[in-house]
């Protein structure tokens, strides 16, 4: 019956046009009321102590951050810096779209901001140079889904803070299965350039060991931010939240003085962070609702024993969670994806006996997926608007499959070696 009432209210809440927190929440209360025998004001409880949570104060900070850095125009200064480094490498500038979407995701936290801010960038300038526009826009959708995964993350500390799990150790499993994306990306560039129908123009310009430099002196600020966002959660002086709040300052204080931050921009900024921290914060209160009315009707268990008879095993079960998150993902953009399946996919996960922090960031993968699969995919709808439509949302979704494939594959080798991720959270 709970089951009944659960699928039933989720999908009359949302086939109605009720806005997603609210579906999961009145989907909550209805559990609590008719099957927890009216324990409704646990709602009450569950939705206060997740407000007053200090951990999800970096939420708000994070989302500031980006924005500033957006207003800011940072992400030119560290695109120009970082161009000539690939003038001469196969594939050229359209690896600097990839390089420079790890570094913005090193601080931005957002997949969607971090493929506005360099495809705003990047997209103009290489298609001035005589780039294949659709190869153009695939790299920046793909560069942009590590703004989710390189930390810090807003999916990892929503996961953290929701889940109860270390976001100190997602953040550090979540660095080298992003590096490693990246450098998987890169390598399907050169491969990509040297098939096929050219998408490179035919260099002429004589790039020497000085300009190079030049350029990476440009970028000095950039690894003072990562310091203050990165380095002292690493160090162990800076909790997340305390990380955020000093990333914030610095970021105000080299866009004044490096960017082209104002005080109009600056508010501009805080504006568009409040307004998307409101969104998700609705729809954090209708999950920790949600969450709170499952877990006490044992919901995930039960789901977890009727899978196990069908005799699937964890890893069964596992794949068959991965091709509901593929799917759903088509539909729903990452947070609120990661929001309303946590309830039900993270106790089923540890019950099973899998790592938490290892399904941080597996889960966090299976939404990077989602962000350049049609027809919800948000960075696709970002570079085609970038891109004046010139590249519409079916060119940017065939240009963006090679990578889309490199995330899944990433899924499946994370899975079959999970040291990957977990090696650095031992030490």
């Amino acid at each position: 019956m709970s089951w009944l009432l659960l699928s039933g209210s989720l999908v009359i809440f949302l086939t109605s046009g009720a806005i997603l927190g609210a579906a999961l929440g009145l989907t909550g209360i209805l559990l609590l009321y008719f099957q927890a025998n009216g324990a409704t004001p646990l709602a009450i409880n569950a939705t206060w102590n997740m407000l007053t949570d200090f951990t999800l104060s970096a939420v708000p900070l994070f989302i500031f951050l980006g924005e500033i850095l957006l207003a800011s125009g940072v992400s030119k200064r560290v695109y120009n810096g970082l161009t000539p480094l690939f003038a001469r490498v196969p594939g050229q500038l359209l690896h600097t779209n990839i390089a420079v979407c790890t570094l913005f995701g090193a601080v931005s936290g957002s997949s969607t901001s971090t493929a506005a801010a360099i495809g705003a960038v990047g997209y103009p300038e290489l298609k001035n140079r005589g780039y294949n526009p659709s190869v153009v826009v695939g790299t920046l959708a793909a560069g942009g889904t590590l703004g989710l995964l390189i930390p810090p993350s807003l999916a990892l500390i929503i996961y953290g803070a929701t889940q109860n799990v270390s976001i100190g150790k997602l953040f550090i499993a979540g660095m080298l299965p992003g590096l490693l994306i990246a450098c998987a990306f890169s390598t399907w560039i050169i491969i990509r350039s040297r098939i096929g129908k050219p998408v490179t123009p035919t260099s002429k310009e004589e790039i020497t060991r000085s300009h190079i430099l030049n350029g990476l002196k440009e970028i000095w600020p950039l690894p003072i931010l990562i310091f203050f966002v990165l380095g002292t959660i690493y160090m162990g002086i800076a909790t997340p939240t305390e990380s955020a709040a000093l990333g914030v300052v610095a970021s105000i204080v080299l866009g004044l003085t490096w960017g082209d931050l104002t005080l109009k921009r600056l508010w501009l900024a805080f504006k568009h962070a409040s307004i998307m921290f409101t969104a998700i914060g609705m729809i954090l209160i209708g999950t920790v609702i949600l969450s709170q009315a499952v877990s006490l009707l044992g919901i995930p268990r039960a789901a977890v024993e009727t899978i196990g008879n069908f005799g699937l095993g964890p890893y069964g079960i596992l794949l068959m969670i991965v091709v509901i998150y593929i799917v759903l993902g088509c539909f729903f953009d990452g947070i609120s994806l990661l929001l309303m399946t946590l309830p039900i996919t993270f106790p089923m996960i540890t019950s099973l006996g899998f790592d938490p922090i290892w399904f941080g960031i597996i889960v966090t993968l299976l939404i990077e997926i989602g962000m350049i699969t049609p027809p919800v995919g948000l960075n696709l709808f970002v570079l085609s608007s970038i891109s004046k439509n010139e590249v519409d949302l079916t060119a940017a979704a065939k240009a963006s499959l090679p990578y889309w494939l490199i995330l899944l594959g990433a899924v499946g080798i994370f899975t079959l070696f999970p040291n990957i991720i977990l090696w650095f959270t031992h030490y």
